[in-house]
């Protein structure tokens, strides 16, 4: 996977990244999830989007090179990780809402302590909390030479995923960018 998987439609980019893997290497060990469900946002045509009515200090990441991770906090409370995913000229991102996990439990539990293992991630909030990703991580590029901290792998099969509208917004309720594996249970199609 290089940037010009995610130097496209942030809608194409989000459907994609369904099956994917996030890679996170700490300090306490290496945390593999793969990625069950994303939504997409676009510029001036998505009203849900951060990006809708222009640049500003807060999304400006989406305007730029795509690749680079875009966290915010919701609530004052849930940082929101994003990948920023986009053709030329025009912004966007990819919200990362929900993954299971393939390695590294025990750094995920001991980021989530008491949580029931389904409920680790079946959230964006809780991914990024499971994950550790916090303010800091924002603006990070997943594509720097000197990069191992956290990376995507592509998917090694292909993935059947439904389409809905996405949630926990007030505009854009009726666009069909979000993106699920059948019940957080990915269909394999290999």
């Amino acid at each position: 996977m290089d940037r010009n998987f995610f130097a496209r439609n942030p809608v194409r980019v989000a459907e994609q990244l369904i099956g994917c893997k996030l890679v996170r290497r700490t300090g306490q060990g290496i945390i593999r999830v793969r990625i069950t469900e994303t939504e997409a946002y676009r510029g001036a045509d998505d009203p849900a989007s951060h990006a809708h009515r222009g640049p500003t200090p807060r999304n400006t990441l989406m305007f730029g090179t795509p690749g680079h991770l875009y966290v915010y906090l919701i609530y004052g409370l849930h940082h929101c990780l994003n990948i920023v995913a986009h053709p030329p000229g025009e912004p966007g991102a990819v919200l990362i809402r929900a993954a299971v996990a393939e390695r590294g439990m025990e750094v995920i539990r001991s980021n989530r302590p008491g949580v029931a293992d389904g409920r680790l991630m079946d959230g964006p909030g809780k991914l990024a909390k499971a994950l550790g990703i916090d303010l800091s991580h924002n603006g990070f590029d997943l594509f720097a030479p000197s990069n191992d901290a956290i990376t995507v792998e592509p998917s090694e099969s292909r993935y059947v995923c439904a389409t809905s509208g996405r949630i926990g917004i007030k505009a854009g309720l009726d666009l069909p960018w979000r993106f699920t594996g059948a019940n957080k249970q990915i269909k394999n199609l290999d």
